[in-house]
């Protein structure tokens, strides 16, 4: 196959256009590959988004998918065939480590597949790394005792968040061009916004997990990319029903690639959500966002919601304490002295929370919150607010106290992200997109909240807005400054 002839860097390609070009012999799945590991051989020093480099296994399936593509041997080309993915070092690769970022954990092997593994390696997909979280997933920054910090192409003073960091980090560095994250609490969408991606949290069952946190509703594995249209074939590829997950839903939703334009859709707007403060510059980006949808013929109106602090604070307490909590504080009652500080933190929250709330007590806060988001966007096609109240959180803090950036107080960590009511909320889906930079050098995100399972909505808003407010991931004016692109 033909070398393709560009100044941009191939790893920021995107899926699409990579695709486009291996149909066309004007690029080889080899030589895009090459390009990706040479990026992450420059970059992986600062950013340190990998937790194991496959970097031999994968040349080797870039050539059998270069094969794919040239006919050989009756074979075709499947849905991602020859793309990088990196995946969270969390969704287990048969007879590969599984850690979760502990040192609790090490020298645990896993002896099958998480699903969406399977769905990569199904669709032709290529896993050349895995990436990094914080311990268990647990934070909204990565960094761990075991894998050191990881840090924000944008800028490395600052996290890429968490707890799929790794997976927005190596997006925006340009060493993969697809990576598979999870939301529990914001997991997916909060690296996206920190790292000017493009991050999905499907509604509850869409896409397969594992047992037993599969069984939490507020929790769901997903894609992010650096692309709308990206996003949306990494999801086809990802839903649909796997007997591991007995809760995953079928018939398996494919969603359509081409959209209507937002003319005519009615858009709600709210700011702080009822509960939160945000960052003025995070607000002035939201508000564009929505002005760009009001000039292309959606009719946007500003709604307030009747949310409060305490009202998320039970409902959360209560689910986490009695589901992804116990299981952390599980762990920390035998191997406390082996875990990271924010994670002992984490379990210590949780069993204060139990002692306070009964699981019963968050439902009846949760399904009112439910209640009150449904009538409120009862009259809309869909909702889109800030993904993020800061523009961003410092690299290597566990955030025990307060959000200090640059001497300047920030409030508590844990009003940071403003993407729990939607795991609430968790048949909604949410797809962060960017909305714009701060002057902290960092991109900032919106999301695009959707009533229950309608999927295709909150894709056809992505896609407009990718249209109306182009953004780009680049080498020479993006994350590590061209000296770093070499």
């Amino acid at each position: 196959m033909n070398a393709y002839d560009s100044r941009t860097e191939l790893g920021y390609l995107s899926a699409t256009e990579a695709r486009r070009l291996f149909e066309a012999r004007e690029l080889s799945p080899v030589e895009l590959m090459r390009a990706v590991i040479a990026r992450a051989e420059q970059t992986e020093p600062v950013v340190n988004a990998f937790t194991e480099q496959l970097f031999d296994e994968a040349l080797a399936q870039a050539r059998h998918a270069e094969d794919r593509f040239l006919g050989k041997a009756g074979l075709t080309p499947r849905p991602l065939e020859g793309i990088p993915v990196a995946t969270k070092e969390k969704h287990a690769i048969a007879g590969r480590s599984l850690t979760e970022g502990s040192l609790v954990n090490v020298g645990n092997i896993a002896t099958e597949n998480a699903p969406v593994i399977d769905r990569v390696l199904d669709a032709g997909g290529i896993i050349h790394a895995r990436t990094a979280t914080p311990e268990f997933s647990v934070a909204t920054f990565t960094h761990s005792r075991l894998w050191g910090v990881t840090r924000n192409p944008w800028n490395p003073k600052f996290t890429p968040g968490g707890s799929s960091g790794g997976a927005g980090a190596s997006l925006a560095a340009g060493t993969t061009l697809l990576a598979s994250a999870s939301d529990i609490g914001g997991s997916t969408r909060i690296p996206a916004a920190f790292t000017g991606t493009v991050g999905y949290k499907a509604p509850y069952g869409r896409i397969p997990g594992v047992a037993p946190l599969s069984a939490d509703h507020y929790r769901g594995d997903g894609p992010m990319a650096r692309t709308v249209d990206d996003c949306l074939t990494f999801a086809n590829v990802l839903a649909g029903p796997d007997p591991r997950d007995h809760v995953s839903l079928r018939p398996k939703l494919v969603l359509p690639t081409t959209y209507d334009s937002v003319a005519g859709m009615r858009i709600a707007l709210c700011v702080n959500l009822g509960a939160y403060e945000v960052h003025p510059e995070v607000e002035a980006n939201t508000r564009e966002i929505a002005r760009a949808l009001t000039d292309a013929g959606a009719k946007v109106e500003e709604i307030e919601l009747p949310w409060t602090k305490e009202d998320i604070l039970i409902s959360l307490a209560a689910h986490f304490s009695t589901t992804f909590g116990a299981v952390v504080s599980e762990i920390e009652a035998k191997h406390r002295d082996r875990m990271s500080a924010y994670s002992a933190a984490f379990a210590d929250t949780m069993a204060e929370a139990r002692a306070r709330f009964t699981y019963v007590d968050g439902l009846r806060v949760e399904t009112r919150l439910q209640r009150e988001l449904a009538e409120a966007m009862g009259p809309f096609d869909a909702l889109i607010c800030p993904t993020t109240a800061v523009p961003g959180m410092p690299a290597g803090d566990d955030l025990l106290g307060r959000l200090v950036v640059d001497g300047e107080d920030h409030g508590e960590p844990l009003w940071a992200a403003m993407t729990i009511p939607f795991n609430i909320n968790n048949r909604c889906p949410v797809l962060n997109v960017p909305s714009g930079q701060s002057s902290w050098g960092l991109p900032t995100g919106v999301q695009i909240v959707g009533h229950t399972y309608d999927d295709a909505t909150v894709f056809r808003v992505g896609k407009a807005l990718e249209q109306l407010r182009p953004w780009t991931c680049l080498p020479d004016d993006g994350p590590l400054g061209g000296a770093a692109a070499g």
